[in-house]
């Protein structure tokens, strides 16, 4: 008979989930900021630059995030360096997560009318008074709620990273599986946990997305 109690799973599966979250903001604070360079890569107008940013989204969303994984947790070691579990899923997540806020800030960007461009032109303003005045205004208006939705994404993506070791939310929850011989009630917990980690953020995603009135 099992010595854990209900209580006694979920509060080590919400000791777990504090690394799901945790690793779910880093993996997000880093993609968006390589997101945003190559953002700016790609709308950049050089051929070279333009091709180098396509290669990189085409190959990371183009791949399963778990081989990803692998490759940044087995194949870094390759070259002497020793990566724990932890630094190759937050690596391999900001990878992941960058090439998916690279396609959608460009097309944001890409969505404002070549009208504004030319309008601005006119008036006298260069590139960078364009880009900070006229169109980052209207595209981060356009990218805020398809931006918050894919950090959906990014939460349920970390659940890939017990494959390589790294004691997170569904980690946790094999472990206790294992122990208590209660997949139900313990899988239960954990589905629940993602759910009420990933619900408020599908539901902001809404909120904004009719807020901005994003699709008008």
């Amino acid at each position: 008979m099992s010595a854990f109690t209900d209580w006694d799973i979920l509060r080590n599966l919400l000791l777990a989930a504090r690394w799901t979250v945790a690793l779910s903001l880093i993996a997000f604070a880093g993609g968006a900021l390589v997101g945003l360079l190559l953002t700016f890569m790609q709308i950049s107008g050089r051929v070279v630059l333009v091709q180098m940013t396509r290669l990189y989204v085409e190959l990371f969303q183009g791949t399963p995030l778990l081989m990803q994984l692998f490759l940044v947790f087995f194949g870094i070691s390759l070259f002497g360096i020793d990566v724990s579990p932890w630094t190759a899923a937050a690596l391999a997540l900001t990878l992941f997560s960058s090439a998916y806020l690279t396609e959608i800030w460009r097309g944001c960007i890409e969505s404002i009318p070549k009208g504004q461009w030319e309008a601005s032109r006119c008036l006298g303003l260069n590139y960078v008074e364009v880009m900070y005045h006229i169109i980052l205004p209207q595209a981060l208006r356009i990218a805020i709620a398809p931006t918050v939705g894919f950090s959906v994404q990014i939460v349920k993506g970390t659940a890939l990273a017990s494959i390589i070791g790294f004691v997170e939310l569904t980690k946790a929850g094999t472990m206790l599986n294992n122990a208590t011989f209660e997949p139900f009630k313990v899988f239960g917990f954990v589905a629940l946990i993602y759910f009420l980690l990933c619900y408020p953020l599908s539901v902001a995603s809404r909120m904004l997305e009719r807020k901005l009135h994003a699709s008008g």
